[in-house]
């Protein structure tokens, strides 16, 4: 679902406290998840910013949820979710898949490299990235960003997170070496 207008009205003068809908529960390790159960009855709300996910267990219950948050606030039911910040949701019989390839091909295109033969591997076998003697890579912020984003392409890309894991190490004083790593793994 989401909120229609909803950055019209962010800017407030008076401090404003606000609760979760009746019988909903805030997550302690995530404030932007809230729970309800009641008896068999399970829903979860995720909101991100203008955006909310509502899973649950019983389809009336969520039928009754969404008819209550469109009394409290205009929105729209974007239906079943397909789209979230940037990962597809595809259902099938054997289990919901999470895919980022409309952001991969981002990631590829703003390196150029749309073109380009894959590379067999991430990284080199054996292949140790260190802090090198060559130059420090001209452009701090263009390798910070590529590697943010290639830390973000990992959640639904775990064949990633090592190389990944190895290239955020370098955020501080990349060096051509460390670059040329992260191209190879785009």
């Amino acid at each position: 679902m989401d909120v229609h207008n909803a950055f019209l009205h962010g800017d407030l003068d008076e401090e404003v406290y606000m609760k979760p809908p009746p019988g909903f529960q805030g997550g302690k390790p995530d404030y932007s998840l809230f729970t309800l159960t009641q008896g068999a009855i399970n829903l979860s709300v995720l909101v991100y910013v203008d955006d909310l996910i509502i899973s649950g267990n019983d389809t009336s219950a969520i039928v009754d949820f969404k008819s209550y948050l469109g009394q409290c606030f205009h929105m729209k039911d974007l239906g079943i979710l397909k789209y979230f910040l940037g990962i597809e949701v595809a259902r099938s019989p054997e289990g919901i898949f999470l895919c980022q390839r409309k952001y991969t091909l981002d990631i590829i295109a703003e390196a150029d490299l749309l073109g380009a033969r894959p590379a067999g591997s991430h990284i080199e076998q054996n292949h140790t990235l260190a802090v090198a003697d060559d130059d420090l890579f001209h452009d701090l912020e263009m390798y910070r960003r590529l590697v943010g984003r290639l830390i973000y392409l990992s959640f639904t890309r775990p064949d990633l997170a090592y190389t990944v894991h190895i290239l955020a190490q370098f955020m501080q004083a990349p060096r051509q070496t460390h670059w040329e790593a992260a191209m190879r793994t785009v």
